[in-house]
């Protein structure tokens, strides 16, 4: 991401190796340091595989631009409903880079930090995918529908099938937290609220894999459409 500015760059010796050419293209100066310093920095239960980058913060965009993208192409916009887990949070971003998506939209609070643990589950999409932080998921909601973006929420108790509610139009998909799922004011605001269809003993997904799934639907419905 040549966006992203690097303040401080750390490698072992093996990391240096084998980033060798990464880190010369990017012109990125680095420490060699031993793995044990990794860890004191880190924390024992961070896998950090040799490297660890301080870097200043990301930069968000407006919901506004957002909508505009979706509107613009066929491109979903992915909405989480306080979906705390960094890991599963790195993972929707992934699949959201994979699949095709115009965004993601979370709350500023009762979300993780886009850093660490995310950066690293996201394997690379915090940096390609445009993220907009909002005060108020209700009046972000308020303001996607006013865009004109049909809004897609994701709830096992859903009355129709997600298939059925993804069609060639700007659309939003609304993901909400493990266990809880979306709120009330969450499912209000939705002009469709989905299940994933399922044929086996367990009927419920990992947010992370709900959400690859519906990513997915909706970058099926642009190829029939195409």
């Amino acid at each position: 991401n040549p966006n992203r500015q690097v303040l401080e760059l750390l490698l072992t010796q093996n990391a240096a190796r084998r980033l060798e050419a990464a880190v010369s293209d990017a012109g990125i100066a680095y420490d060699t340091v031993l793995p044990k310093a990794l860890d004191r920095r880190l924390g024992a239960d961070t896998v950090h595989q040799g490297a660890v980058a301080v870097c200043r913060a990301t930069a968000t965009v407006d919901l506004a631009d957002l909508i505009e993208a979706a509107c613009g192409s066929s491109h979903p916009v992915i909405v989480l409903d306080q979906v705390t887990d960094p890991h599963n949070v790195g993972a929707v971003l992934r699949s959201a880079a994979v699949f095709g998506a115009a965004g993601l939209v979370m709350t500023r609070r009762h979300s993780p930090p886009l850093a660490g643990t995310l950066a690293k589950s996201a394997s690379g999409a915090l940096e390609l995918l445009p993220i907009a932080l909002v005060q108020n998921l209700a009046k972000a909601l308020a303001d996607i529908a006013a865009g004109g973006l049909h809004i897609v929420g994701l709830d096992g108790a859903g009355d129709t099938f997600l298939e059925d509610a993804i069609a060639d139009r700007p659309t939003a998909i609304v993901l909400g937290a493990e266990g809880k799922g979306l709120r009330q004011s969450t499912l209000e605001a939705c002009h469709s609220v989905c299940r994933i269809a399922t044929d086996g003993p367990i009927t419920s997904l990992n947010v992370s894999n709900a959400g690859a799934i519906a990513l997915y639907s909706c970058a099926l419905s642009r190829r029939r459409t195409t």
